[in-house]
This record gives structure tokens, sequence and C-alpha cells, in this order.
């Protein structure tokens, strides 16, 4: 048979695929859209943690400089008490009752130590926490370097925290 005579064949033309579809999305966008929501939930939640944690060290910070203002000669006992009580406050917060509730005198300053105070509880200037405020009259009290060694504790305790 002679090729050039064979007849033609129904040939079409030559047509491009479809456009694909724009919903529903494939596989991988789905994934990548729940990773993406994923992603900013974890970062809300951070950032909302992260400005509760500074809006209320900055509250105990303005009640610290209060009590720095509020500090005179006669009032060394209610000084003492009252920084004693925030950092108390501060502690229940962070740490479990049974450890902390109970704790006075050299055990308590043990445990300001061992949560942010590096020492400078037992040793240094925050030692007048263990008995000062039930003395007559306290001139070793060091007001400005305690607010500092406190303001320090209180930092260190709520940035670790929540």
């Amino acid at each position: 048979m002679n090729p050039l005579a064979a007849p033609p064949l129904d040939l079409r033309d030559i047509h491009a695929a479809a456009e694909p579809a724009f919903w529903p999305p494939a596989p991988g966008w789905w994934l990548l859209a729940g990773l993406g929501l994923f992603v900013i939930l974890v970062a809300g939640r951070w950032l909302f943690r992260r400005i509760r944690r500074q809006r209320y060290q900055r509250q105990l910070l303005k009640e610290l400089d209060r009590l720095g203002d509020s500090y005179s000669e006669e009032s060394v006992a209610e000084f003492l008490t009252a920084q004693s009580t925030l950092m108390r406050r501060i502690a229940l917060q962070r740490y479990s009752r049974e450890r902390v509730a109970s704790l006075t005198g050299s055990a308590w300053l043990r445990f300001l130590d061992e949560t942010g105070g590096n020492g400078e509880f037992q040793q240094g200037v925050g030692r007048v926490l263990e008995d000062g405020a039930y003395r007559p009259y306290s001139s070793e009290v060091r007001a400005e370097e305690l607010l500092a060694l406190t303001r320090r504790w209180v930092m260190h305790n709520v940035e670790v925290a929540t």
C-alpha cells in the first residue's frame, strides 16, 4: 500500500489542559493555612502573657516605689513588714503554698536567696528582714539598698513567672 494514498486521519487540534479551579485548594495549602493559624495563635498567646506580665511587674514596682517614698525612721517596722508582705504575695503566686506559706525568719531569707536573691538576703542588706520589724529601733536599715534588692528579686520572679 502506498503511504501517500492512505486516507487522512481524523485528528483534533491540540488543546491545553483546563485551568485548575481556585476552590477547593490543594491539601498542601490547607496544611499551610493550619500551620499559619497555629503560629498566629501561639504568638498571640505569648504576646498576651508578656503584656499581662509587664503590666503586673509595673504595678508591683510602683507599689515598691510608694513603699520607698513612705519610708521614715519612725516607720521602719511598717516599711520592713510591707516589703516582706509584698515579696510573700509574689512568692505565693509563683511557688506552691506548701513551700512558701510557713516560711519565717532565716528559712524565709534562704528561700528569697534561692529564688533570685543571690545571697543578699542572708548575707547582705536583706538580712534585716529576718527580725527588723520586731526591733524597737533599727538604725542598720539601709532603705535604698534594700529597695534595690527587693526590686531585683521582684523583677526576677515576675519575669520567670507566667
